[in-house]
């Protein structure tokens, strides 16, 4: 089976323990096992829990502790609705692999995590790639998406929050996709599978955000404890969907992961009974970040962007005649800022930038990219 290369990921493999100033990061900044237990209002004792614990294969679909406190995250889902996953990444390639096959139609909306390219594609799906555009403010042209949608598309899939622009579609966004979803597989309603790993970071109110789940009988939502729940460690995630899609995701399911590591089920279950504190955190980190990026966008013209509504990330075009790889790689030799540039997701003359990192990194790195710009116009002025 042929699989384009992953672009972001094999960017941040080749470069993310490389840099000073982190700027490319996603997750809102991890969280010490010390710090999990101090928000979930445990100490270090809350480990001996940890000790008599035999390390068998557990429960198979995820502990009921662990899928209620999920569950709790959606407006009306039960631990019947969830099914627990090596990560929002494994979450997303197992949807795919139950509901997709050759010749399958799928409408996809870009930018976007390349998982929701690359996978279906690899399974022989027909992708069809509809647009955003910053004009639009990253949110989808509802004309061009039902233009793309016909009765015989399998799945609409997309991100939301948008990774990498930070918009956000909001309910009445979400109702009008679902409506447009009721004419696919010739009328049953085409799945419309919603990447949410982001979901708790809007930039208004508690953060959280409608999900597909709770708008669309046949909505997908995947999720995971990496970027805003801070736990990338665990690699723990997963889906909610409706019960046929959980039971053909186990078929696979049973080929490939059999059971998350009961330790991550553990600690993922105390960071949602916790998830009120860190979330409160992530919104801090986030909030202030942005307030940081956006006074600096301020002081350079010659950058534009879409200030993002939610997410960790934002989008930024540039005005050098250079490729955004290039770009990137002189910025990381000369100043030791990472970025992610957008070629390796498919936007040529724009970089993504995390906002979700330690303060610092922001503090200390922005200048930094400043003083590169600077001298970059410099050397094509003479």
């Amino acid at each position: 089976m042929h699989i384009d290369p992953f672009g972001v990921e094999m960017w941040m493999n080749a470069h993310e323990n490389d840099c000073d100033h982190n700027l490319a990061e996603t997750c809102v900044t991890s969280l010490t096992l010390e710090e999990l237990l101090h928000l979930s209002g445990r100490n270090a004792t809350a480990l001996s829990q940890l000790l008599p614990l035999k390390l068998t294969y557990g429960a198979i679909e995820g502990s009921d502790g662990l899928r209620d406190a999920i569950a709790g995250l959606y407006a009306a889902k039960t631990r019947n609705d969830i099914l627990v996953t090596h990560g929002t990444a494994g979450a997303n390639a197992l949807v795919w692999a139950a509901l997709v096959g050759p010749d399958d139609p799928v409408v996809s909306l870009v930018p976007t995590y390349q998982q929701h390219i690359s996978i279906p594609e690899s399974l022989g799906a027909q992708v069809t790639k509809v647009p955003l555009s910053a004009a639009d403010r990253w949110l989808p042209d509802m004309e061009a998406l039902a233009a793309a949608v016909t009765p015989a598309t399998q799945v609409i899939a997309l991100t939301n929050p948008n990774n990498p622009t930070g918009s956000l579609i909001d309910r009445a966004g979400l109702e009008k996709i679902a409506e447009i979803a009721r004419i696919g597989q010739g009328g049953a309603g085409a799945w419309v599978l919603v990447d949410e790993v982001y979901r708790g970071s809007a930039q208004d109110d508690d953060g959280m955000g409608p999900s597909i789940a709770d708008v669309y009988d046949r909505g997908i939502s995947t999720a995971g404890m990496s970027k805003v729940f801070s736990l990338a460690g665990l690699r723990l995630g997963w889906i909610c969907a409706p019960a046929d899609v959980l039971q053909a995701v186990s078929h696979h399911r049973d080929y490939n992961t059999i059971s998350v590591g009961m330790i991550d089920d553990h600690l993922a279950t105390l960071a949602l009974g916790a998830r009120d504190r860190i979330l409160a955190r992530s919104r801090e980190i986030t909030r202030g970040n942005l307030t940081l990026l956006s006074g600096w966008m301020a002081s350079e013209p010659a950058l534009n962007w879409v200030r993002p509504t939610a997410g960790t990330t934002a989008l930024i075009r540039y005005d050098l005649d250079m490729p955004s790889e290039q770009l990137c790689l002189d910025l990381l030799a000369e100043e030791g800022v990472l970025f992610t540039p957008g070629a390796v997701m498919g936007i040529e003359g724009t970089v993504r930038i995390g906002f979700a990192n330690d303060p610092a990194a922001m503090r200390g790195g922005l200048p930094k990219v400043s003083a590169f710009l600077r001298r970059r116009r410099s050397m094509t002025q003479t």
